[in-house]
């Protein structure tokens, strides 16, 4: 999987603007789908028919970013945030624009160096000499992401957007490895996650699944600055979702999902955050209610230019995926 998750990881595409890492995803899937469409909010809905329960399984495609608001007579840009963006992550790191505009993140020089910092005192410097110049490479309301390329450590990798890349990836391979299903299967690769679960909540209100199961990251809480309050870490396999910020699980699918893991003999961890959720939480709220799961894989250092995860924790989570569609979920959870 190593090629693909560099393949994802390394493609444009922060929340709203995922043109690109869609038609990647397009020639990922050619040929694994029985039919394969892009809804309104660009949400790339690739279906598997079948006569059982239906299922989406969703994993979002777009990245944290930034977005031109201004830009200075000296040809500085400011910006705004798109998602959930750390500010004493992004100082000095380099961003690009979909044309391949490079530039960099700098600051202000603060009067008290410990005071907070704060994004209206932020720009980006992509090396024009003045307005003018600056105004021929980029516009008000263009949309950069981090521009990382993504490292192997071993059997670790490092890149940025592996929130939630790497969820894209896991579907991927299990597409590829799940040659049949007494499922209906809807994979749903879907947009504007991080500004508000926007993709999910509209395609699962028309795909009205049976089922939700959404692949996504969540933290790892094995750092040396971190107490062992939470369970996920990194090396110890797939982890189920108990509880989020947005949702709780479903008993059923949670129970389904650990069982189906013990049997396997996949490694498996249960998750629970504090903060933060998955679009497992617009899923299980569609309609009159879904049956929702979530399979994270544990990630460090969450909404920065390097995220780093596990190559095995990925390899369970695609091992559990496959597993868990591969039975017949009417039956199971009737």
């Amino acid at each position: 999987m190593k090629d693909l998750i560099k393949r994802m990881t390394e493609t444009h595409g922060p929340s709203g603007s995922e043109e690109r890492i869609r038609e990647q995803i397009k020639k990922e899937i050619r040929g694994l789908a029985d039919s394969v469409r892009t809804d309104t909010l660009g949400n790339l809905i690739a279906v598997k028919r079948g006569r059982g329960a239906k299922v989406m399984v969703a994993a979002h495609m777009d990245e944290i970013g930034f977005m031109v608001s201004h830009v200075n007579a000296n040809g500085f840009l400011r910006f705004s945030s798109i998602g959930g963006i750390y500010l004493n992550n992004i100082i000095s790191q380099r961003v690009i624009f979909a044309d391949g505009t490079v530039g960099t993140i700098n600051e202000e020089r603060a009067e008290n160096p410990s005071d907070a910092k704060r994004m209206d005192k932020m720009y980006i410097d992509i090396g024009a000499k003045d307005k003018k110049e600056a105004e021929s490479k980029v516009a008000i309301g263009d949309v950069a992401g981090f521009h990382r390329p993504c490292e192997f450590l071993g059997g670790r990798v490092i890149a940025k957007a592996m929130d939630d890349r790497i969820g894209c990836a896991v579907m991927i391979e299990a597409m590829r490895r799940l040659k049949a299903s007494p499922n209906e299967v809807h994979w749903v690769f879907t947009t504007q996650e991080e500004v508000g679960l926007r993709g999910a909540t509209t395609a699962a209100f028309g795909v009205s699944p049976d089922v939700g199961i959404a692949i996504d990251v969540t933290g790892a809480f094995d750092t040396p600055d971190e107490k062992p309050k939470l369970p996920a870490v990194l090396g110890k396999g797939a982890a189920i979702k108990v509880k989020d910020g947005g949702m709780l699980a479903h008993p059923a699918v949670k129970k389904l999902m650990v069982d189906t893991a013990k049997a396997g003999r996949i490694a498996h961890q249960l998750d629970i955050l504090e903060g933060g959720t998955t679009d497992g939480a617009a899923i299980y709220k569609t309609r009159s209610g879904i049956p929702t799961g979530v399979i994270s894989v544990p990630t460090r250092y969450v909404h920065s230019p390097s995220e780093m995860v596990d190559l095995g924790d990925v390899e369970a989570t695609v091992a559990l995926l496959t597993a868990v569609l591969k039975l017949d979920l009417k039956k199971k959870l009737s």
